[in-house]
């Protein structure tokens, strides 16, 4: 179900970062942004909701690749009732440590171009969240001569890069 109202989300995702913050001692501050406000200047995200974290525990929220802050964005979606495919509509991000990601994500994906484009054969890169999988799979979106798909299963899911018309090797049934 789509986010009908933006400010009813906000104030859902507003209580629960304050129970987070008063009870559970969370010491970080936030700002939540709704609507069009919130949408990715990169394109790379799909978010119509945008929380922003800063403070003593915000390094908290970074460690282990973001591992909190896809977690507060699960249980987010989850409070805000959202299906399973929408819950990239809402992002947490603490210390600029997505919009950081996101360049190193470009500068990959323009390496691993290069080395295919050189080689002629597909580039594998390693497992990674589904977010940040589809970032990859959009910036991919500008090379016309490259192709991507998804590969794996589960916490070990991947993106290969292919030059175009790269015929794939068929795996025996």
């Amino acid at each position: 179900m789509p986010i009908e109202d933006y400010a009813a989300a906000a104030q859902k995702i507003a209580a629960l970062l304050k129970l987070l913050t008063t009870t559970g001692g969370l010491r970080v501050k936030y700002r939540i942004t709704a609507g069009a406000g919130a949408q990715d200047p990169d394109g790379l995200e799909a978010r119509e909701i945008y929380v922003e974290m800063a403070g003593p525990d915000a390094p908290l929220m970074t460690e282990r690749g973001g591992e909190l802050l896809r977690a507060l964005e699960h249980i987010a979606a989850k409070v805000v009732r959202l299906d399973p495919e929408e819950h990239d509509k809402i992002s947490f991000d603490a210390n600029n440590f997505k919009a950081l990601r996101a360049r190193e994500m470009k500068l990959a994906a323009e390496t691993a171009a290069g080395i295919v484009r050189t080689s002629g054969r597909p580039y594998s890169f390693a497992p990674m969240s589904s977010r940040e999988r589809r970032m990859l799979h959009l910036v991919f979106r500008d090379f016309g001569d490259l192709e991507t798909e998804s590969s794996g299963e589960g916490l070990r899911r991947f993106v290969v890069v292919y030059p175009r018309g790269f015929e794939r090797a068929r795996a025996p049934r």
